[in-house]
């Protein structure tokens, strides 16, 4: 146990790690795959996270209300969301890099096939299972997808962006993103409850220890 808690020990910045970027369009067939494995696990953290119908990460709450009514997948909506998002950064003057391309088409297609192949719990217990590995995938994607350095989702450099225009502290704009998102969707009947909750406390420390994960494999 004491080994497991060690392993999971989280990291307080962003690590260096050999994959890592000189600039967001710094391409190389391993820095790549990375990238796409880190993207990919993170949409099938979110997928778990919504089979378990125990409630959903925010911007997955706002897919689903989407998918819903406009009969789409969540894939589908997640991906059209996306790109929505990043025509915001137009007038913000943000460019995108290889990452945040990646970002809008992989995750969309990990959301998907999690779905589509990843059969739905009945017991409570699996229920928060799935909930508690979903967060730890989008944790550990996460700090794959972000230590490649190839440029921020759609989301992230969204979320900067207007934090570096306006001065606005960047926990005042993430926290008013994040809620108005998950009101957005949940008006549009995307599920919210427990593990939504469980998301919001969780997340950041999720990440943290995928970072820690990174930084200690990289440094042998």
């Amino acid at each position: 146990m004491k080994r497991l808690l060690n392993a999971l020990r989280p990291h307080k910045t962003i690590p260096s790690a050999p994959w890592s970027a000189a600039h967001r369009w710094d391409l190389s067939i391993s820095r790549i795959s990375i990238l796409t494995f880190g993207l990919f696990i993170f949409g099938i953290g979110e997928s778990l996270i919504i089979i378990s119908e125990l409630g959903n990460a925010p911007w997955s709450v706002l897919a689903q209300g989407v998918a819903t009514k406009a009969s789409i997948s969540v894939g589908s909506a997640t991906f059209l969301i996306s790109c929505i998002v990043l025509l915001l950064w137009i007038p913000l003057k943000e460019m995108p890099g290889f990452g945040t391309v990646a970002n809008i088409i992989v995750i969309a297609i990990g959301i998907d096939v999690g779905i589509a192949l990843i059969p739905t719990p009945d017991p409570f217990v699996l229920k928060l299972v799935y909930v508690f590995t979903g967060i730890a995938l989008i944790g550990f994607g996460s700090a794959l997808y972000i230590t490649c350095a190839l440029g921020p989702g759609p989301r992230d450099g969204w979320m900067t962006s207007l934090h570096r225009r306006s001065g606005i502290s960047i926990g005042i704009v993430r926290t008013a993103i994040e809620v108005s998102v998950l009101l957005g969707g949940w008006a549009l009947g995307g599920r919210v409850g427990l593990g939504t909750a469980l998301f919001a406390l969780l997340i950041g420390y999720a990440i943290a220890a995928g970072f820690g994960v990174v930084s200690r494999i990289t440094k042998g």
